[in-house]
């Protein structure tokens, strides 16, 4: 799963960085200032889920669930 996670935050970076270049070519800067940011928003939902994941398994080797 380690590797896996740095592939799936590389990926939605260079899709995010392609997709903002190609709209700042377009004189579409807006548009690609939005792009970005729903980027760092899909990345930072799979840094929570992989948080909550490890919570989880802190709590359970503890004892605390």
């Amino acid at each position: 799963m380690g590797i896996e996670i740095i592939l799936k935050i590389a990926g939605v970076g260079m899709l995010t960085a392609i997709v903002n270049v190609i709209l700042k070519k377009s004189d579409k800067d807006e548009i690609g200032t939005f792009v970005t940011i729903v980027g760092i928003v899909v990345v930072l939902m799979m840094v929570v889920d992989m948080l909550t994941g490890i919570m989880d398994t802190v709590k359970q080797l503890f004892g605390l669930k």
